[in-house]
């Protein structure tokens, strides 16, 4: 029990002295001992890295997972160190209630053999969202959160405790200037009884003159300036080690940030490979609408095979255009719409147009036709009717 008393006397003691210390430093009351230019880089350093990877972290954490609610459930199984369970994604999720709108309006119908197709494709687009969504958890994000909740946490432990070494050292060779002070004043002043409050709080029998009994003062701040110099200067090495090791954490999140490229890079390939075959399976279906897949897939395909030769085309002349005998149909206008070139059909909404495709023309766009008049039409800004 005693000595329960005596160390937490102690400790209250050293808390004080680094109170006293820290505000004599910012009122400029107080000398600091400040680190070298070396140590001072790394710790701007380590919190530039610190900094900017919580908020890459926290933004790839928004962008794998958009829902707010299903990251605090996700934040929520993980802290009870449970298993998150299992959950369809949204293009699964569109996928079967598109399969199951086939089956009460008819799969022979063409409206919901179309539901099928699409809806076996987002089966497999969300699919293989979810493979993206766990490479890139295990390959980026794990990475990321065990710095921040690994390493980190230990850089600022060891920094916390350097800092404390720092004010012990100081408030010592603030002690230790007093002491040498008051010691010169005996010498000159004669026999005074000292006042030890102003070096340690410690009870003193004064069975000597002030100026031996300063001396032995001296000597014992001297002794504990020592032992704090040397506790600084181990603890200063210590968290200069784990400061350097930020370089290490750079090369590491490099290779994580490749593996996640790779990740993405893979998924939109997959996704593009899945939405290819969805437009063929369209396109044999009876009574389909005409899709312009031609120019879209060649387009991405040649992306893909990272060709670097342009490919040049001839303007298509919308004069020279002429309406195919099958495919034509007829659209509603949602929008006006003012034609920015000659190749361009002005359009007022509610009017009802004819629109077709014909081969080469970008897939956001239609051929329009309104009496004599003939031009692109951007799709976005009609609602086919038949």
């Amino acid at each position: 029990m005693d000595f329960s008393v005596k160390k937490l006397a102690t400790g209250a003691g050293l808390l004080f002295s680094r109170a006293v210390q820290f505000t004599g430093e910012k009122l400029g009351q107080a000398e600091k001992t400040e680190l070298d230019a070396h140590d001072e880089n790394l710790m701007i350093r380590a919190d530039c890295t610190k900094n900017w990877t919580e908020k890459i972290y926290r933004q790839a954490v928004v962008l794998l997972q958009p829902n707010p609610s299903a990251r605090i459930e996700e934040f929520l199984y993980e802290k009870l160190d449970k298993k998150v369970p299992s959950r369809d994604t949204n293009g699964e999720l569109l996928g079967q209630y598109m399969q199951d709108a086939a089956r009460e309006f008819g799969p022979d119908t063409p409206y919901g053999g179309s539901l099928i197709k699409v809806g076996e494709c987002e089966r497999r687009l969300g699919a293989t969202e979810r493979e993206f969504l766990h490479t890139s958890a295990i390959s980026f994000l794990t990475p990321l959160r065990n710095f921040l909740e690994g390493d980190w946490r230990t850089i600022t432990k060891e920094r916390r405790l350097l800092e404390n070494l720092r004010l012990d050292l100081d408030a010592a060779k603030a002690r230790l200037k007093k002491a040498k002070a008051a010691e010169a004043r005996a010498a000159c002043e004669g026999d005074v009884a000292p006042d030890f409050q102003e070096t340690r709080p410690r009870n003193y029998v004064l069975s000597a003159s002030a100026s031996a009994l300063w001396s032995e003062e001296v000597e014992k701040i001297e002794l504990e300036l020592r032992v704090a110099q040397t506790e600084f200067d181990r603890q200063a090495e210590v968290t200069r080690l784990l400061l350097e090791g930020i370089s290490g954490t750079h090369v590491n999140h490099l290779r994580c940030l490749h593996e996640f490229v790779e990740a993405q890079a893979t998924y939109y390939k997959q996704c593009h490979i899945h939405m290819q075959e969805l437009q063929k399976e369209l396109e044999r279906l009876p009574n389909a609408f005409p899709l312009n897949s031609t120019g879209c897939v060649a387009s991405a395909d040649m992306t893909s095979e990272g060709l670097n030769s342009a490919v040049e085309m001839e303007t298509l002349k919308i004069e020279e255009v002429q309406a195919p005998a099958a495919g034509t149909r007829t659209a509603k206008v949602l929008y006006d719409y003012d034609a920015v070139d000659s190749s361009e059909l002005s359009l007022i909404a509610d009017e009802i147009i004819t629109v077709y495709t014909i081969p080469g023309m970008d897939c956001d766009w239609l051929v329009g036709e309104k009496g004599d008049q003939k031009g692109k039409v951007p799709i976005t800004y009609l609602e086919l009717l038949s």
